[in-house]
């Protein structure tokens, strides 16, 4: 007579091992072997429950669930710092004058011109704002660039890992690439001309040193920094409330976690 196998999956082998060494601690007259046995079973269930999330979600899905993420979180924050005192009014985020006119408002202060450094403060800010949802395409576009070698390890990250994940490889050419959205906001809401005002009330005092800022980097900066901060704030929500995983495809990849 031939000899029959008996073919389980590894899943199911887990759940018959735990199962087994559960009835043991149940029989075991020693209490503390009953929770040897108990805890050896209930360690072999959990982790069946565990290898199942794991192995229930492609690394395709993965992939594009946490491009979705990405790309609802950054939507979310366009729509948010790209409105009217976006970065303005929020502590957070707000953008101060750079430090190297720390002197000229100083100065200027004192002769009665701290409006100036005000106004300019304003419009820095102002021109982050309206640079924002121009640069939403260019944000979607890097989304789309990330690769899947990472995937599984931002998967199960820290709350932000995919937004520091996406920094980290896209900040360089992201910003090139808002370079010139950054600079045409500047001019475009007065943030320019406001600098060269200043300036030139300040090189009007007599023996001052000489101040130079570059406006377009300074603000293309701190306008990043507020988008990531924000972006990373979104992901964390989608990743820990069901309600703010708005598509099916954040749904299925982070309701399987």
């Amino acid at each position: 007579m031939g000899k029959t196998f008996l073919k389980i999956s590894r899943q199911q082998l887990i759940i018959v091992t735990g199962v087994f060494f559960i009835t043991i601690s149940l029989i075991s007259g020693s209490a503390e072997a009953a929770d040897n046995w108990w805890e050896k079973g209930s360690s072999l269930l959990r982790s069946f429950g565990e290898s199942s999330k794991e192995t229930s979600l492609s690394v395709e899905e993965i992939g594009a669930g946490l491009k979705d993420a990405l790309r609802v979180s950054s939507e979310n924050v366009v729509k948010q710092l790209g409105s009217e005192d976006g970065f303005n009014k929020d502590s957070a985020i707000h953008i101060p004058l750079p430090q190297q006119l720390d002197t000229v408002k100083s100065l200027l202060a004192r002769v009665g011109m701290s409006g100036m450094l005000d106004d300019l403060e304003l419009k820095l800010n102002r021109a982050a704002e309206q640079a924002v949802p121009k640069a939403k395409k260019l944000f979607w576009k890097a989304i789309t660039e990330i690769s899947f070698d990472d995937v599984k390890k931002i998967y199960g990250g820290p709350e932000d890992a995919a937004t520091q994940y996406f920094r980290s490889k896209m900040s360089s050419s992201l910003s090139a690439e808002m370079q010139p959205v950054v600079k045409n906001s500047l001019a475009e809401v007065g943030a320019v001309r406001a600098y060269d005002n200043v300036m030139t009330q300040y090189r009007a005092i007599p023996f001052v040193p000489e101040v130079k800022a570059d406006l377009t980097d300074y603000v293309l900066e701190k306008g990043v920094d507020g988008i990531f901060h924000y972006m990373a704030i979104e992901e964390a929500a989608i990743r820990k409330n069901p309600a703010k995983r708005t598509t099916d495809l954040l749904k299925l990849v982070f309701g399987a976690k």
